[in-house]
């Protein structure tokens, strides 16, 4: 496989400002195309919304993907046709496999402040799967400068399973800190998405909300050069 890698700098994501919705995006989608920007192997989403109070995406269909949200401050209101009704707060992570069909909607939970949230779309490695959903409060666990595994093939570290050879992890880093990440599975590729923060990855300078995709590299050099919270993805790049 041969070695390369690609910086997404924030600034030349896909954006919209609907007002109560602000919204960026990694890779097309909705009214951002962009040819070059449709996926990263299994990965096909990464939306860094901002939603304001009780605003949010009403009841609407999915099949076929996993969907995993990550909210970063504030409370997401989830219902699905599962029967599922919950709040994710910060701290905690969700899945919904959505397999041969499911319909949910996700709202701010409060009257008075912003929520934001990553959601992140995968492929799974099989289709019309029976739907299933998973929570879990990864601050239960939580370590400070180490990869902390939010979601995994085998829901290992009290992670959430997902129906992909794909992890997802995330680490807070102190500042001086040097940590490598190694890929689980050799074959895979790998998303870096700084949250905050500035460092290295294999020497290459990301700031905040910059992306870098890897692909043919084992291991992963990091280099913290300011207090930084970090998340990888880990896909199949076929």
């Amino acid at each position: 496989m041969q070695n390369n890698s690609k910086i997404i700098p924030s600034s030349e994501r896909g954006s919209v400002n609907f007002g109560w919705l602000q919204s960026h995006h990694s890779f097309s989608f909705g009214s951002y195309y962009n040819p070059e920007r449709i996926h990263f192997g299994a990965l096909r989403v990464l939306n860094d919304d901002k939603v304001a109070p009780d605003m949010g995406f009403s009841k609407h269909p999915h099949e076929n993907m996993e969907i995993i949200s990550i909210p970063l401050s504030g409370g997401l209101k989830h219902r699905d046709s599962m029967g599922n009704e919950t709040v994710i707060q910060e701290g905690e992570v969700q899945i919904m496999s959505a397999g041969t069909g499911v319909q949910h909607s996700e709202m701010n939970n409060s009257h008075h402040d912003s929520v934001e949230f990553l959601q992140i779309w995968i492929f799974p490695d099989k289709k019309d799967l029976n739907p299933s959903y998973g929570q879990v409060n990864y601050r239960e666990n939580w370590k400070e400068n180490v990869f902390n595994v939010l979601v995994s093939p085998s829901g290992e570290e009290n992670s959430l399973r997902i129906h992909q050879n794909a992890w997802l992890s995330m680490a807070e880093f102190d500042e001086n800190q040097k940590i490598s990440y190694h890929l689980h599975d050799d074959e895979n590729g790998v998303f870096f998405f700084l949250l905050s923060g500035e460092l290295t990855i294999n020497a290459t300078l990301l700031t905040e909300r910059d992306a870098l995709e890897v692909i043919g590299k084992s291991e992963n050099y990091i280099d913290v050069k300011t207090k930084s919270r970090l998340l990888v993805i880990e896909v199949p790049l076929a």
